[in-house]
């Protein structure tokens, strides 16, 4: 399970800024997992609450958007809404697909006391 590491290392970078900005207490995190990022959103939030205890993180509010994932087709020139990679073209049917969004797993925004 991977999640785990990534959850590691969320953790390490929000302590990273809780120290470089002195803060103690994270309120809110808002994460962003995109559809196509390979991350099981469920096991990532089970990771962090389980991480939270005794750190920045414990008692914050986790949030974890996924944004749609979208490839450029060769075939049509156009893009195109995709659910997972290997997915065929919506529109022509083409295979010969580059995606272009839903691939990020990044912190989005931390409120923090």
């Amino acid at each position: 399970m991977h999640e785990a590491s990534l959850a590691g290392g969320v953790l390490q970078l929000v302590e990273a800024t809780a120290a470089r900005e002195s803060f103690t207490h994270l309120l809110s995190l808002r994460l962003e997992a995109g559809q196509l990022a390979g991350v099981d959103v469920r096991a990532l939030r089970f990771a962090l609450e389980s991480l939270a205890p005794g750190t920045v993180l414990d008692g914050a509010v986790i949030d974890i958007e996924t944004p749609p994932g979208q490839a450029w087709c060769m075939g049509c020139c156009q893009t195109v809404p995709i659910g997972q990679r290997g997915d065929a073209c919506p529109s022509c049917g083409s295979y010969q697909l580059q995606p272009t969004a839903g691939l990020e797993l990044r912190v989005l925004e931390m409120r923090v006391e």
